[in-house]
């Protein structure tokens, strides 16, 4: 890549995959500018739980679990290497997860699960109902047993953006908030920059990492990128000794205890559009979700709610990789709830692909030409 003015690489998204894309790049010597139109991470990044937990999307294997655990992973070198280049503790905690069955069939398919590979990639225990309570008092008495997870884990979203845009920053990276992109700058079938609100911005190449708004952007090339947002609403409560210790999942429900003294619970997954913004029956159903998994929240108020836009995909699979038909141009979206465990592998991927295109053979299950 050539020196210049312009920036080697530009990433349009200033949330967890942006900010990581651009610390791998910027560890490697690139020059590397994000434009976010609002505040770093101020769109579905912060609102994650903040989960570690790639078996939820995909217990049954296959490469989307695999990309899952490799980036879990990461995040072993990854917390304390982020605290010391950023100053920034993302909490990464070893909280593990237990996977909660209500009924013997749910409990049958769990078991399976426990014992079904001989050399699991991940550890995992079955437990029975008696175990459950000695580990986990807190949870409600329909619960047959659970899947034991000590290796799935957690950290505060939040803080997991702000290490790694002030990492790329001390890496010499650029970053430009409420710098809104319009349009790519193109010159034939090759992007060289993006137009904003401020002006015109070339660059060696893009990187359209703009979580739910990805599909927006990418129309206007003419591709129809099937990223769209999925609205999930959310709940802090207060939590206490009797409150649960562990993260607790089911897939319409999860609890998850943070650092800071409150128990996440969420979330709805919503088709409403870009309308980021809490509801009365939303709230109501993750309170009463909460409480059949765990009774003693029934009588505790939230802390706090909000609202975030995951960016869902066609086929529930991240999309990453160069746009069919033009050049300079890469895509790293679509990560639904999976972004924030996503991110390490994502970012060290998408720097890979764009210094050196021999790489994007790790990234073809999930390239955007799979909706052509």
């Amino acid at each position: 890549m050539k020196g210049g003015a312009s920036p080697d690489v530009t990433i349009v998204g200033g949330g967890v995959i942006g900010c990581s894309i651009a610390y791998y790049l910027a560890g490697e010597g690139v020059r590397v500018t994000v434009l976010e139109r609002g505040e770093i991470g101020g769109e579905a990044s912060c609102a994650a739980a903040g989960m570690l937990a790639p078996l939820s999307e995909a217990s049954d294997g296959g490469p989307f679990r695999d990309l899952g655990i490799a980036s879990l992973r990461m995040f072993e070198e990854l917390a304390p290497r982020l605290r010391e280049e950023s100053g920034v503790d993302i909490e990464y905690l070893k909280s593990s997860i237990l996977r909660v069955p209500l009924s013997e069939a749910e409990a049958d398919r769990l078991r399976a699960l426990a014992g079904s590979d001989p050399a699991p990639p991940l550890e995992l225990h079955w437990l029975e109902r008696d175990e459950l309570r000695t580990l986990e008092p807190a949870i409600c008495p329909a619960a047959v047993g659970a899947l034991y997870s000590p290796e799935e884990c957690q950290v505060n979203a939040d803080r997991l953006v702000r290490a790694f845009a002030a990492a790329a920053e001390r890496r010499g990276a650029v970053l430009r908030r409420g710098t809104s992109v319009t349009a790519f700058q193109t010159d034939g079938k090759r992007v060289t920059g993006v137009r904003t609100a401020d002006g015109r911005l070339s660059a060696g190449h893009v990187v359209l990492a703009a979580g739910a708004w990805s599909g927006r952007l990418a129309s206007a090339l003419g591709f129809s990128l099937p990223v769209f947002p999925v609205r999930g609403q959310m709940m802090a409560l207060p939590a206490s000794r009797s409150t649960p210790r562990h993260i607790i999942w089911r897939e319409e429900c999860y609890l998850v205890p943070k650092a800071n003294g409150l128990l996440f619970a969420g979330a709805t997954t919503e088709r409403a559009g870009f309308r980021k913004k809490t509801t009365r029956k939303g709230l109501a159903d993750i309170k009463k979700m909460s409480a059949s998994l765990a009774p003693v929240l029934a009588s505790l108020c939230p802390a706090d709610s909000w609202a975030g836009l995951r960016p869902g995909s066609g086929d529930g699979l991240p999309v990453l990789g160069p746009l069919p038909g033009w050049e300079g141009l890469t895509v790293a979206a679509g990560h639904y709830r999976n972004g924030i465990l996503l991110s390490p592998v994502t970012g060290r991927l998408i720097a890979r692909s764009i210094l050196d295109s021999s790489s994007n053979e790790a990234l073809a299950l999930f390239s955007p030409s799979r909706f052509l």
